[in-house]
């Protein structure tokens, strides 16, 4: 990593992008405390040694109001610098802070570990529509959509006053003949 100051603006829009992870609600403007984990972990504030995840964890209580349950970016920032003379030992507050910010600036949320979408060959053939045979097959029309409670149940045809009428309509032509 390069001396010299990172922007705050930077590591503003890390911040953003892990507060908004994993919530479709939030907003950006404040973080809960599984995310400041995450972005704590992602950007390897969290070494194992000198910071743990407990540290964090202890940090974001601290500086969060006793009642609240998410931090803003003040309160983010003040974290940092708490966090930050543990992660860089023997250096100088202000030397700490902006390695810390370094680690975190241009950063976003890892997807790893994510579970990946399994494009074996047996899922493909069991979910081809074309290829269903029998009860199965009359589930799902040409395009291969299915056709909902139609294609599960036979639902009665109860529109005529017999039952099982084929002639159904055709009364007023042999009234017309006649």
């Amino acid at each position: 990593m390069a001396e010299g100051s990172v922007s705050v603006a930077e590591v503003e829009t890390s911040f953003k992008k892990f507060a908004i992870h994993g919530d479709t609600k939030a907003t950006g403007k404040e973080m809960n405390g599984k995310n400041f984990a995450k972005l704590c972990k992602d950007c390897r504030v969290i070494d194992g040694k000198n910071v743990t995840a407990t540290d964090v964890d202890i940090v974001f209580t601290k500086v969060k109001a006793k009642t609240a349950r998410v931090i803003a970016f003040e309160q983010f920032s003040q974290a940092l610098s708490e966090l930050a003379p543990k992660r860089f030992k023997g250096k100088c507050q202000e030397e700490a802070v902006q390695q810390i910010y370094g680690l975190i600036a241009g950063r976003e949320p890892a997807n790893a570990g994510v579970t990946k979408v399994d494009k074996a060959a047996a899922v493909d053939r069991l979910t081809d529509t074309t290829k269903f045979t029998g009860a199965h097959k009359e589930r799902f029309d040409e395009s291969g959509k299915g056709k909902g409670k139609a294609g599960r149940v036979d639902i009665p045809d109860a529109s005529g006053y017999v039952g099982a009428y084929k002639g159904k309509g055709t009364y007023e032509d042999k009234v017309k003949e006649a």
